[in-house]
């Protein structure tokens, strides 16, 4: 059974950091470029970060660029987003989002970012 579970969500103050994870499951995670992509209420998803299955290439959105770094990890079967300097307007539901293929794909249940005092 394939398994994205983010972890590392919650609440945090202008300028804080956090650091979501993303546990895959059920799925040869090294064959898989993996990415976050992010939802806020009422604007579509949008990418934020993604990373290539041997980690050679990272791309970001410009809005996160200098401030969010991906990276992974295949011997743990995870990746990471390191959000740091975060504004209000990053706040969103953050899933994690795995491909190989056209026919290959999984999303996770997201997890809840929410930057406000």
């Amino acid at each position: 059974q394939v398994q994205l579970v983010e972890s590392g969500g919650g609440l945090v103050q202008p300028g804080g950091s956090l650091r979501l994870s993303c546990a895959a499951s059920g799925f040869t995670f090294s064959n898989y470029a993996m990415s976050w992509y992010r939802q806020a209420p009422g604007k579509e998803r949008e990418l934020v970060a993604e990373i290539t299955s041997t980690s050679l290439t990272t791309n970001y959105a410009g809005s996160v660029k200098g401030r969010f770094t991906i990276s992974r990890d295949n011997a743990k079967n995870t990746v990471y987003l390191q959000m740091n300097n975060l504004k209000p307007e990053d706040t969103a539901v953050y899933y994690c989002y795995a491909w190989r293929n056209r026919y290959a794909s999984f999303w996770g249940q997201g997890t809840q970012v929410t930057v406000g005092s």
